[in-house]
């Protein structure tokens, strides 16, 4: 008897196709597959690394964007929000302005995922600068700034539900390959 997929990282596409990874998981060819695609962990591992690695993104694709205020990994959000990384936005009265700080918060389990896995997840936090919903607007500037957003939103997924199955990460701090941006 197969094991059901997980719901929560494979619910939004077509249950053949969540049943497919489900079956390369047990099959044990999943791990085979992502190693072979994604060899290497990447080296950003401080939050000072990500926000560099954020600004440079920003700076190619949101030049006119807001600021970013702050830029960390966060150990608690995936656990608690059961997000993989948020944007906030809080305004606040100094004098006679009104100041808008922007704050980017990623989990932490991508400090060890490969470089591809924290640029889609970078892309997608930043889009919502320009975008707050997940509309059409949002997915097109995803794809502008990563042009395979979509594949590597589904191998994340595709990944994470591993990790759900087995507990055992493909990368670590071990397996970094100095991997920079």
């Amino acid at each position: 008897m197969h094991a059901k997929p997980s719901p929560s990282y494979l619910s939004g596409y077509p249950l053949a196709l969540a049943e497919q990874v489900q079956q390369l998981i047990e099959q044990d060819l999943l791990t085979n597959m992502l190693m072979k695609k994604y060899p290497h962990a990447h080296a950003v591992r401080s939050d000072k690394a990500l926000y560099d690695y954020m600004l440079e993104v920003k700076g190619q694709y949101l030049r006119n964007a807001g600021q970013l205020s702050k830029v960390a990994f966060d150990g608690k959000l995936h656990v608690i929000q059961h997000a993989l990384g948020t944007h906030t936005s809080i305004s606040r009265i100094q004098g006679t302005k009104l100041r808008a700080k922007r704050e980017i918060r990623i989990a932490e389990l991508f400090k060890e995922m490969p470089l591809e896995f924290l640029r889609m997840i970078v892309v997608h936090e930043l889009a919502h600068i320009k975008e707050r919903e997940h509309n059409k607007a949002f997915y097109q500037l995803c794809r502008h700034m990563e042009p395979d957003y979509h594949q590597l939103e589904f191998d994340l997924r595709a990944y994470l539900t591993y990790l759900d199955a087995t507990g055992q990460p493909l990368w670590s701090a071990t397996r970094v390959n100095a991997v920079s941006p």
